[in-house]
């Protein structure tokens, strides 16, 4: 062997000791790289991967191609965050309630909201229009009573479903784009048709917009109804506590005569009728006594016949004045006359008449001054009576005013309550006009060119879906497989050492690659020959016994290849096919099986006579003979183990093939007569599982497992540091699969 193989040999050995001395242990170091685990996982499914990535491409290629032309219109508004005031009301919500982070998250949701989809719906009668469902490929009529002019429930459950249908189509081809890091939105709508893409696009802003009113509107509806109700409320109150002010005023006889308003709203009585009437009253005593004053004066001072009144009168003073021009004609007849003197005489008669009438005028004038007193004293008297009276009116009015002024205050506050709602009223019915923060920024144009199918963008999305499949489909077929793929799995999984690895080759090729000294196949057999070596302390086990799990998963070509291996070392090796059920080992050799093992435990000690020379150096047959009614019978005496020690005197290794593990007792029956069991595992073959109760089986008659031997190894499964060969340099080919 080269050096290469001898290292080999040597590290699996190592290895091999390594686990067998730490049973149980979970070996370190053994697996290789994931990288290059999961390209031994791509190169094991590659045609799987291929056919599913190809189907993928010829799918979306064939639905691109298949596809109806779609055309996208697209319209653009801006929200703003601050609300853009029509009056001057402020709204019910605070103006820093758009700043949260939750305002554009929660107009995005509004702008795909199924209400908005009905308002679209139903503005452009789309229930009704089957361009509408043309254009999405959508046949309205299915499942419905075909009869546009019936009526009655089934018509009404029919547009029903037209409408529901409608709105599904405009939610699923509605898309809703917010430009990052600005406050505009783009809404795009996509059909087959042109015009309808740019109508659809067009109608959702402007329906957005108006619901967004309409909203805001809505959403004073319940302060409304609730100020409604408080109006009417104190519309009543106020009507009642202004009844029962009236009604308490007439009863009390209390006329205002002026109000006033005190800056804190309420209601005060100037003057009433009766402190109206009581201040006049007061003015005209006041006035009264002031004559009657007067007049007392005049009346006192007119006693004397020389007063203000008396001089100051006409007809008196004209009086006098002729008296005393009488007078004076009367002196001066005097000095020449006598008083006889007729002349005399007569002037002296009409200055007695003079002060006859100037005494009556005088005695007039006071009869007149006492007649005005005692009319002035009456009137006074008749004054400070009716004052008196109004006085007491008054007093009484006063007392009667604090009740007064209640209802004053109650009638007061309930209209000051009754104008306050009145005008929150009036302002919120005009709150929703107050916000508009939504504008306009482009229209949908009627889109030129259609935007799917993109075949491009298909074919891309169509690969990456295909790696996505390929990857779980591989990944799901790698994990239900779980047989052995690489011989480091032996260590991590079984826990057993690993003896060797064999390659995968034909089943008609094995004998003459057996006899090639420098096969591949040779090359592996000796390195498991050399690992054999290692695992007693006397070397090569001299009796060993070679099974599996299942048939078919190369147990006798390994006996016969260790038996070859031996025997060309010159070793004298017996070959004994164990496999009574199913013998193959004198085909191998060239053989008959008339008689043989099954012989033997059936009474026949003549052993020797059983035994046949092969072709192959050193290497002799112990044939399984005829099928006997029951192995495990045959197996369960004691004969097995005394063959086995009598054959050991004559030859220097006895190679046993023995049937498969799984539903046969008879490998765990022929491990009582040899040192040990080699086992045979194939590569992506047996589940792992599997292989652990036929272990397990071994093990519960504590038999001794030597190793595994991983058979039936392509190339590629080789792994990072698991080779089998330098002998692939022989050939340009690689080794194909074995039956």
């Amino acid at each position: 062997m080269s050096q290469n193989s001898s290292v080999s040999s040597n590290g699996m050995i190592s290895s091999g000791l390594s686990v067998a001395n730490n049973e149980g242990a979970e070996p370190t170091g053994l697996a290789p790289p994931i990288l290059l685990q999961y390209w031994q996982v791509v190169i094991r499914w590659k045609w799987v991967i291929a056919a599913i990535i190809l189907s993928t491409l010829a799918l979306g290629l064939v639905v691109t191609l298949l596809s109806t032309p779609k055309y996208t219109a697209t319209s653009r508004i801006e929200i703003s965050r601050e609300l853009k005031k029509v009056t001057n009301v402020e709204s019910l919500e605070s103006a820093d309630t758009g700043r949260d982070l939750e305002f554009y998250n929660t107009q995005y949701a509004l702008l795909s909201a199924r209400s908005l989809a009905e308002r679209v719906a139903r503005k452009l009668r789309l229930a009704n229009n089957d361009a509408f469902f043309e254009a999405h490929g959508v046949d309205p009529n299915e499942g419905s009573t075909r009869d546009s002019k019936a009526t009655g429930p089934l018509a009404t459950r029919d547009r029903q479903r037209r409408e529901n249908l409608a709105i599904k189509l405009l939610l699923k081809n509605a898309t809703i784009s917010p430009l990052r890091g600005s406050a505009l939105i783009d809404i795009s709508y996509t059909s087959a048709s042109p015009a309808l893409s740019s109508q659809i696009a067009n109608t959702w802003t402007e329906q957005f917009i108006v619901q967004s009113m309409d909203r805001r509107f809505a959403s004073t509806a319940d302060a409304r109804k609730f100020l409604e109700g408080r109006l009417e409320e104190y519309r009543t109150r106020l009507e009642t506590a202004e009844r029962e002010l009236v009604g308490y005023a007439a009863n009390k006889d209390i006329v205002a005569l002026g109000n006033t308003k005190t800056p804190d709203g309420r209601t005060e009585v100037d003057r009433t009728l009766v402190s109206s009437d009581l201040e006049a009253l007061n003015t005209a005593l006041a006035s009264a006594t002031a004559e009657r004053i007067a007049a007392e004066s005049r009346a006192r001072v007119g006693q004397s016949g020389n007063n203000a009144e008396t001089l100051n009168n006409l007809g008196i003073g004209q009086m006098r004045q002729r008296r005393t021009e009488l007078a004076a004609e009367y002196a001066k007849l005097m000095v020449q006359f006598e008083p006889s003197y007729p002349t005399a005489k007569a002037v002296a008669e009409q200055l007695r008449v003079l002060d006859a009438s100037i005494s009556r005028e005088e005695s007039r004038v006071l009869r007149s001054r006492s007649a005005e007193y005692a009319e002035a004293s009456r009137r006074e008297t008749e004054l400070k009576s009716k004052v008196e009276s109004l006085k007491g009116r008054m007093t009484q009015q006063q007392r009667d005013r604090i009740q007064y002024n209640i209802y004053q205050r109650e009638a007061d506050t309930t209209r000051e309550l009754y104008d306050g709602l009145l005008q929150r009223y009036k302002e919120i019915g005009v709150a929703g006009v107050g916000a508009n923060n939504i504008a306009i920024v482009d229209v949908a144009k009627l889109p030129d060119k259609p935007t799917s199918p993109n075949l491009p963008l298909n074919l891309a999305l169509a690969l990456l879906a295909g790696l996505a499949i390929a990857a779980l489909t591989t990944l799901g077929l790698d994990q239900i497989d779980e047989g052995l793929r690489d011989p480091g799995q032996v260590n991590r999984l079984l826990h057993m050492p690993l003896l060797g690895s064999v390659p995968d080759v034909e089943d008609n090729e094995a004998l003459d690659l057996l006899r090639d000294a420098k096969s591949p196949l040779s090359e592996a057999y000796l390195s498991i020959r050399s690992n054999l070596a290692f695992s007693t302390d006397h070397g090569m086990p001299r009796a060993l016994m070679v099974t599996s799990t299942r048939p078919a998963e190369g147990k006798s070509t390994t006996s016969l290849a260790l038996a070859t291996v031996l025997g060309r070392t010159g070793r004298n090796v017996l070959l004994l096919d164990a496999d009574m059920r199913s013998p193959s080992m004198h085909q191998f050799t060239g053989l008959t099986n008339r008689e043989g093992l099954s012989n033997f435990l059936a009474g026949n000690d003549e052993w020797k006579r059983l035994i046949q020379q092969t072709s192959i150096k050193g290497m002799s047959l112990l044939p399984a003979g005829p099928t006997p009614p029951s192995a495990a019978e045959l197996l369960s005496s004691d004969r097995m183990q005394n063959l086995v020690r009598q054959l050991l005197e004559h030859f220097d290794h006895i190679i046993i093939d023995s049937p498969p593990i799984l539903g046969l007792a008879d490998a765990p029956l022929l491990s009582r007569a040899v040192e040990g069991c080699v086992f045979v595992a194939e590569s992506e073959g047996v589940a792992v599982r599997g292989i652990r109760a036929s272990l397990g089986r071994l093990h519960a008659v504590h038999a001794h497992v030597f190793g595994v031997v991983l058979t039936k190894l392509k190339q590629r499964q080789a792994g990072y540091g698991y080779g089998y060969g330098y002998g692939y340099g022989y050939g340009d080919e690689e080794p194909k699969a074995v039956a």
